[in-house]
């Protein structure tokens, strides 16, 4: 994958974890490889026989040099498919709740580029004709010009364009990270200077700039919109938990505070053993979702489907086990507790099916808390317990993190397990005092009992153990 500078990193994720990933971005000042240097690239990893994607921020043909990439390609033999984009000069604009076209304020809309010192002799650039159609009822979006913003705003003055003119500018439109001021075209440099906004931004002159509707601020209005909020899971459980707080306007930050591995060859002779027989236990317990994919993987790999379990009841810690088990073994959990931790399983289990002299088999962890095992063996159960994977602890954090932690530019950190919590405050060291001013979400009650005796303020609990259940506490803090 080769892409720019400014490439939404959730798309970045999409790639497999295997592909090779080359930064070519172009920021003012800044430049990974020149545009010569990126076209040879190209040709040369397609003539290695890899398959290459080229991601460019907004429409590649739109200020992004993708129609020179293309032809070039072309030239040297090598085919390409091009997927349009939505340009920013529309995007930024409409997730800051202006439309650059409107029937009432605006039947034009003019792309253009303000890279360009405006007041140099000869200008690709007619101000005099975009003055004018911004005053007859157009609207200008202009590329790359934050930093001359002053110099383009004198420039249409002179031209005609009326001082009290509507001017708004939008920093990384589109994203958890924007930023936008509302203007005239007489204040809008000093208003963004004081707003401290930069580039990349999209400046929007023309009376649409000024539209101020209900139902247009739908981006800017999401609960979590412009919060900054770190996510602890591993990578392989991440993603939903992420997706959730991205889809209500956070910025996410991944710091896998665990790393999920496969046990040594002897546990899993012993997983599958136990699975070639599992007809002869009672109940089989899943307590993660990591378990039911292990089994799944386990029983495809001995020539084993969902029909090796028939006759077996089966108990899932919560919804989201009880979820992964109809995805992929096509199965609906027997019990699923009313609370989705370990005593309310067990308790369950008890209370309501009676396991004395019943063969329990329980796939988890290999640090799983012991609570369950013993409670169900006080009870008369007899439990094998196997471990299906391993944990362990990352070497670091994430650099972009501790980052961001260091600048206190963070604004949440959620905690989806004991261990989370404990990985964190030993890799973050001497520097645990980062986590101070910082908001901390724990997903149940023995999170947040690890979380306060390792010195930790829990700022919200969830009321349900599991993900939506955090997400819901999150919001629910914020909206007080």
């Amino acid at each position: 994958m080769v892409f720019d500078a400014l490439a939404n990193p959730v798309l970045l994720g999409e790639a497999p974890a295997t592909a090779e990933r080359v930064n070519v971005g172009k920021r003012s000042k800044d430049h990974k490889l020149s545009q010569d240097e990126t076209n040879d690239l190209l040709v040369t990893k397609a003539r290695e026989g890899k398959r290459v994607v080229r991601l460019k921020g907004g429409d590649p043909y739109l200020f992004g040099r993708g129609a020179e990439e293309v032809a070039y390609l072309a030239k040297h033999g090598i085919a390409c498919e091009v997927v349009p984009g939505i340009t920013s000069g529309i995007a930024a604009p409409m997730t800051a709740g202006i439309p650059v076209t409107h029937r009432e304020w605006a039947s034009t809309v003019t792309f253009v580029t303000g890279h360009e010192d405006p007041t140099k002799n000869e200008t690709a650039v007619d101000y005099r004709a975009l003055a004018a159609l911004i005053s007859a009822g157009g609207t200008a979006c202009i590329y790359m010009g934050v930093g001359r913003l002053g110099a383009i705003s004198a420039e249409l003055t002179r031209h005609g364009l009326k001082s009290d003119t509507p001017v708004a500018v939008v920093q990384w439109g589109a994203t958890p990270r924007q930023r936008s001021v509302r203007s005239t075209l007489a204040n809008a440099q000093a208003d963004v200077e004081a707003a401290a906004l930069g580039a990349p931004a999209i400046i929007v002159v023309g009376a649409v700039a000024g539209v101020n509707l209900p139902g247009l601020d739908f981006f800017t209005s999401r609960p979590l919109f412009g919060k900054r909020i770190v996510v602890t899971r591993t990578r392989q459980q991440a993603s939903d938990l992420r997706r959730q707080l991205a889809a209500l306007g956070a910025e996410v930050l991944e710091a896998p505070t665990i790393e999920l591995v496969e046990p040594d060859a002897a546990a899993w002779q012993r997983v599958d053993a136990a699975l070639a027989e599992v007809k002869s236990f009672d109940w089989l317990v899943f307590t993660s979702v990591n378990g039911v994919e292990a089994v799944a993987d386990r029983l495809f790999l001995a020539g084993m489907d969902t029909r090796a379990l028939a006759g077996v009841k089966i108990a899932a810690i919560g919804d989201a086990v009880a979820d992964a088990l109809l995805s992929r073994l096509r199965l609906s959990a027997d019990l699923i507790p009313t609370r989705f931790v370990a005593e309310s399983l067990a308790g369950e289990l008890i209370a309501k099916h009676g396991v004395s002299g019943k063969r329990v088999l329980l796939l988890r962890a290999d640090i799983a808390r012991p609570a369950l095992p013993v409670l169900l063996r006080e009870a008369g159960a007899e439990v094998t317990e196997l471990t299906v994977y391993q944990t362990r602890m990352p070497a670091a954090l994430p650099e972009g993190v501790l980052t961001a932690l260091r600048e206190r530019n963070v604004d949440w950190i959620t905690f989806t397990s004991s261990s989370t919590a404990r990985n964190m405050v030993e890799l973050l060291g001497e520097e645990k005092g980062l986590l101070e001013g910082v908001k901390l979400a724990s997903i149940g009650a023995i999170t947040s009992e690890t979380m306060r005796e390792l010195g930790l303020t829990v700022e919200v609990e969830a009321t349900r153990a599991d993900v939506p259940g955090l997400v819901a506490a999150i919001v629910g803090k914020i909206k007080g």
